[in-house]
């Protein structure tokens, strides 16, 4: 099977150089993408792109899928007055309310909001400590509903007892011993013993995989981290083993030392950006100075608009002089990580279609300005995933949008009966 993509303006998103071509996609493993002069007479799909943008789809660095039934969510009984606050009061109340139809709800909800906003792979980390057998399978089993990609983890903490820990460490061996692509999940350093530290270091050298982690997020992390191990976040981190594989994700990495960050810069490790999530918990702004080149981008649960997160990253770096060509970088560096680390389903045959709407011209030369200044989420008018056409004229192909809707409105009340 294939889909004849007619007349398009296909954008190679590494070199960013235009081609005005025919473009055959062809599904699967497999599946590839060429440009050709003729389409054949032919029963496959062909999508009309005459003045309509073809190129690579995007990708999710660090989501976290429990938490999309937050929005509209009653307040919290106090209202937080630091991170710690919000941790508890907020987002700690809501995973303990997760069961395993609300996880499977909220999961669909977030693969149908990748879908539409052009995302086809996405790297998630979560948490529900009081359902935690099969919650990676349930999440596993609706974006693959969807249509997309995945590298799943559960969030391990000793936050909720020895118990919780041990089922986490369980449901992440249990995933990983299936096949299915992951990494190991922690919360962070000071939710995370010296016990549960080297397990889950254990456990990733068993399968080959990475951690994944929050680090440094607040300054927290590093104030209980030199009060009980005598040294900072990155170097706990780097003495038990953690930075050892290029699967590692280590989201946000605020507030690093200078050897910390010499430490993540001689590592093979990736650094995940979430610029949003960090402005909304006030806990500090992101600087990559002497940090890496693994830099990528996610959204840490806020929305599932990767256009967006480039932006607000975009902007929020101009006072390190951040220009338009490296945001794009950051955006695409996930497809280095994925690659690198041979994680199946961020294809060449993943690609988004714009209807791009632009008052100017549009070319190789001038594609970044318009990537920051004009692209939004609502010029994504198809998307293809492994070469499966999953979103048609922004609407959806492979589920039933408003019977989902219908399900996780539902849930959500339910979860949100839970809460406080």
């Amino acid at each position: 099977m294939a889909i004849y993509l007619k007349d398009a303006t296909f954008i190679d998103w590494q070199t960013l150089s235009f081609r005005k071509c025919h473009v055959k996609v062809t599904e699967g493993l497999q599946g590839r993408i060429e440009c050709i002069d003729t389409i054949p007479n032919t029963q496959d799909t062909v999508l009309d792109c005459r003045g309509k943008l073809v190129t690579k789809s995007f990708a999710n660095g660090h989501h976290h899928v429990y938490s999309v039934l937050a929005r509209g969510m009653p307040l919290p009984p106090k209202t937080p007055s630091n991170f710690q606050d919000i941790l508890q009061f907020i987002w700690w109340a809501l995973d303990k309310a997760l069961d395993l139809d609300i996880i499977r709800a909220s999961a669909l909800v977030t693969a149908i909001n990748c879908a539409k906003n052009g995302v086809t792979f996405v790297i998630d980390h979560h948490s529900s400590p009081k359902t935690i057998i099969d919650s990676l399978t349930i999440i596993a089993e609706a974006f693959d509903q969807v249509g997309i990609s995945h590298v799943l983890c559960y969030e391990m903490s000793d936050r909720d007892g020895l118990r919780a820990s041990e089922k986490g460490l369980y449901e992440t061996e249990a995933y990983l011993s299936t096949g299915r692509q992951g990494l190991v999940g922690l919360h962070a350093s000071f939710t995370v013993g010296e016990s549960l530290l080297k397990k889950a270091v254990h456990l990733a050298r068993r399968y080959n995989t990475g951690i994944h982690m929050h680090v440094a997020e607040d300054k927290i992390d590093q104030e209980h981290c030199l009060n009980h191990y005598g040294k900072r976040v990155v170097e706990r981190l780097s003495d038990a083993g953690a930075l050892e594989s290029s699967r590692t994700l280590l989201a946000h990495c605020l507030h690093l030392s200078a050897d910390e960050r010499k430490l993540v810069r001689q590592s093979p490790v990736f650094i995940v950006q979430n610029t949003e999530s960090n402005l909304n918990n006030n806990v500090g702004s992101f600087d990559s100075k002497k940090l890496s080149q693994n830099i990528i981008l996610g959204t840490d649960g806020m929305h599932s608009d990767m256009i967006r997160s480039a932006k607000a990253a975009f902007f929020a770096g101009q006072k390190q002089r951040l220009t338009p060509l490296e945001i794009y970088g950051r955006f695409r560096k996930i497809h280095d990580y994925t690659g690198l680390n041979s994680f199946s389903g961020d294809y060449s045959n993943n690609l988004v279609i714009f209807n791009y709407d632009s008052p100017t011209e549009i070319n190789d030369s001038n594609f970044v300005g318009h990537f920051v200044y004009g692209l939004e989420s609502r010029h994504v008018e198809s998307v293809i995933s492994s070469g499966r056409l999953i979103v048609q004229n922004r609407k959806l192909l492979t589920v039933d949008e408003n019977r989902i809707l219908d399900f996780s409105r539902k849930m959500g009340k339910k979860l949100w009966s839970r809460l406080y």
